[in-house]
């Protein structure tokens, strides 16, 4: 299992690229996967070859029509854990309010 945060975006597209962005957040979630997106990065959860299927499919949707595509991506690669998506920030929270 592993988490993936990864950020795509259209370059030159001008000043918003909140369409190109919400066809791939819509692919994250059509997936199945969990997820979480915040205002930088999407996240999934899943298998390796699962999620980077999905983050294929979301950066091909961002660059339709040939366009050149920014991606970034983050990889937590821990076998045998799934739920962390939410574990890791319920244990942080969990220290705050010791």
């Amino acid at each position: 299992m592993a988490l993936f945060a990864f950020s795509v975006a259209p370059l030159g597209a001008g000043e918003s690229v909140t369409e190109q962005v919400a066809k791939a957040v819509k692919i994250v979630r059509d997936s199945g996967l969990p997820n979480r997106t915040d205002s930088m990065f999407t996240t999934i959860e899943g298998e390796w070859d699962e999620c980077m299927d999905v983050i294929k499919r979301a950066t091909e949707a961002v660059g339709e029509g040939d366009a050149r595509v920014s991606l970034v991506i983050k990889a937590d690669i821990r076998p045998g854990h799934s739920g962390e998506i939410d574990g890791k920030v319920q244990r942080v929270e969990a220290r705050l309010t010791d």
